[in-house]
């Protein structure tokens, strides 16, 4: 048997597969970033069973189940990639959840204080980008395809793991965008760029946004671009209680994803069936 080695032939080999099958770019730089972290653990290691257990073991011990979860699919891909199948592992099985944690569910209110925190700094691009991710329930990472263009149209195109889908811009949002792209004299392209004119990125909108959170009395644990994107999902369903369609509002493939951003906290599913008045 051939001495398995991670080398960066291998790795570039793998990110370059994942680009060909039209990951998303998320994707891709997440799990290159989660293989980086197995090269550092393995530290040129000739790979057998006992190593990549004991890093599955390893995760389970200073990570939560789900990113545990997520750096081992990360992992197979590349066992697989590269045919060393034998060393593939399963991944933790993990209790379907019923409600979502309260320390973590970002609610309207909050929400509210974190624009009006951004606004009280005088960072009216990043309260624009906070209510844009909020109202179109959009990914951060298709934040760039809010283009002064789409704007202008109402809408936007997203393309995303080999689907387009149309994200519409609501009246009064259209309105702040616009009025924002001619204050900052930009005249087309991505309307939330950087000083050097490139779209922001992920880390920097997630560090702005930390930021906000002691004046707007809101706890960093909440405080991510992506529970803006729950906040969305939990918000309308509330409305049309139509999770089929909530699906193809945000681009899932599988319904059972969606399902995950519509739990609630078990303090609102006490309330409800407070509400129902079932007691004689």
């Amino acid at each position: 048997m051939k001495r398995r080695v991670i080398t960066n032939h291998l790795l570039n080999s793998f990110e370059k597969y994942l680009i060909e099958n039209e990951k998303a770019g998320a994707t891709i730089e997440k799990y290159m970033r989660d293989m980086r972290r197995f090269e550092n653990y393995a530290a040129e290691s000739i790979l057998d069973k006992t190593v990549v257990l004991s890093y599955k073991s390893m995760l389970e011990q200073n990570y939560a189940i789900r990113s545990a979860n997520s750096m081992l699919a990360a992992l197979n891909a590349f066992l697989r990639f590269v045919g060393w199948y034998d060393l593939c592992v399963k991944q933790f099985k993990v209790q379907k959840e019923a409600y979502c944690s309260e320390e973590k569910e970002l609610s309207k209110i909050e929400y509210t204080a974190l624009v009006k925190a951004a606004e009280l700094k005088k960072n009216k691009r990043l309260s624009l980008v906070v209510q844009t991710i909020c109202s179109t329930g959009i990914r951060v990472s298709e934040l760039q395809n809010i283009t002064v263009e789409a704007v202008r149209r109402g809408e936007a195109v997203v393309s995303c793991k080999g689907k387009s889908r149309k994200i519409f811009i609501v009246k009064a949002l259209q309105k702040k965008l616009l009025h924002y792209a001619m204050e900052q004299g930009i005249t087309a392209g991505s309307l939330f760029i950087t000083k050097n004119g490139k779209p922001l990125n992920r880390s920097n909108i997630w560090r702005q946004m930390k930021e906000l959170c002691k004046q707007a009395g809101v706890s960093p644990k909440k405080v991510f671009p992506h529970n803006l994107r729950h906040l969305f999902a939990r918000t309308f369903y509330g409305i049309e209680k139509d999770i089929a369609k909530l699906a193809d509002i945000l681009g899932h493939s599988n319904i059972n994803t969606t399902r995950i951003y519509i739990i609630t906290t078990g303090a609102e599913h006490q309330r409800r069936m407070e509400n129902m008045r079932l007691i004689i």
